[in-house]
């Protein structure tokens, strides 16, 4: 009835321990799965990503959402060491008449077109920034009304093979 009444419940310094550790682990696993080192394009592995969050002394905000900050490591870490999101693979197919005029207003959000293939209409397979998914395909849908389509083939495009510890 107390904690009814008071609206507040008391947590153990052993419980808040616990839960901000289960987080800050939360965080490094979202890190981890959504970045890669830039240069060999590989992902690092939780335990790296945990120990860098060490090095520059994150602490975790239990008011904020995980995923939050995990976006807000991920700026951290860039200051101290090679990271970025990992790109996302598209194939977007376009109707052939707005196709051209499309793809230059789609150019500027593309990092890579890795191939391109103009028939009957315009097909695009690309790597972009995952910050620029929702805009790419709201681009999409309101150009050609419908009629192009936006396909996702991987959310992260990662060179495979042995992930190296270190």
């Amino acid at each position: 009835v107390q904690i009814l009444s008071k609206g507040e419940l008391q947590v153990s310094d052993k419980e808040r321990h616990t839960q901000l550790e289960q987080m800050f682990r939360d965080i490094a696993t979202i890190v981890a799965d959504k970045c890669v080192n830039p240069e060999t394009k590989r992902p690092y592995t939780v335990i790296l990503i945990e120990r860098a969050m060490k090095d520059i002394h994150y602490s975790v905000k239990p008011n904020k959402s995980t995923k939050q900050q995990a976006l807000e490591v991920i700026r951290q870490l860039k200051e101290t060491m090679q990271i970025e999101r990992a790109h996302m693979r598209l194939r977007f197919i376009l109707p052939a008449k707005e196709g051209k005029k499309l793809k230059e207003k789609l150019k500027p959000l593309i990092k890579v077109i890795e191939s391109e293939d103009f028939q009957e209409q315009l097909e695009i397979v690309c790597l972009i920034d995952p910050g620029c998914f929702r805009e790419i395909d709201e681009l999409i849908r309101s150009e050609t009304k419908g009629k192009g389509s936006l396909e996702v083939l991987n959310l992260k495009d990662v060179e495979e093979g042995d992930e190296k510890l270190e």
